[in-house]
């Protein structure tokens, strides 16, 4: 009996080794979040500056969540950008997204209603999520972008790396970090059997053009 009781609590134990899905945050690199300064201070871009627009007709914001039996892949279909350009460079403060929360999707229908409502977006009240850039630091392979993001009506200072490129006539980004959501006041936490995870792994690429 003792046997077969020590086999049935290995076997349990597989089982739950087997049931927890990897993290797609392992390994990506996660973002710095402080506290915003002057985030509510009106940024000025240079006369002299070039705007360069994107939306989603030219770039993507996608994101990976997990729990611990599995992950899903989603995004969000409206938004709007504008990156200012001074010789072949971003302007450090004052570049900016408006994202439409309830444009959110994701690769399952039941999650997207979920992902919507007050236990994580709460897109009814928090319409819109916002990044404004306050500085762009260039690095030997890329660059660090650091802003205030508004998301779920709470407001943080964020820092990422990201590969910034200009080639024919655009400008090109692409980032992929980690963001913890509740520093974002997102806290749901799911089943006591199938958590999950704080972690959640943000995709930019966007290709930017002249405006007008």
């Amino acid at each position: 009996m003792k046997i077969k009781i020590a086999s049935l609590a290995a076997l349990a134990s597989l089982a739950i080794i087997v049931g927890c899905s990897k993290n797609p945050a392992e390994n990506v690199p996660a973002a710095e979040v402080k506290t915003a300064t002057n985030a509510n201070a009106i940024t000025l871009v240079p006369a002299v500056a070039k705007t360069f627009t994107f939306g989603p007709e030219t770039s993507t914001i996608d994101f990976i969540g997990s729990k611990v039996t599995g992950s899903h892949k989603g995004g969000f279909k409206k938004f709007t950008g504008e990156l200012n350009v001074i010789e072949d460079r971003l302007v450090p403060a004052g570049n900016k997204v408006v994202i439409n929360t309830d444009s959110l999707w994701s690769d399952a229908d039941r999650l997207t209603g979920h992902l919507k409502s007050p236990d994580f977006f709460d897109a009814a009240k928090f319409p819109t999520a916002t990044f404004v850039t306050t500085g762009i630091e260039k690095g030997t392979t890329n660059s660090t972008v650091t802003g205030n993001l508004t998301l779920h009506g709470v407001t943080k200072q964020i820092s990422f790396p990201a590969t910034i490129q200009f080639t024919n006539g655009a400008v090109n980004l692409s980032a992929e970090f980690v963001l913890n959501r509740h520093d974002f006041e997102m806290k749901y936490s799911g089943k006591a059997d199938d958590l999950i995870r704080q972690e959640v792994v943000l995709k930019l690429k966007v290709s930017a053009t002249p405006k007008g």
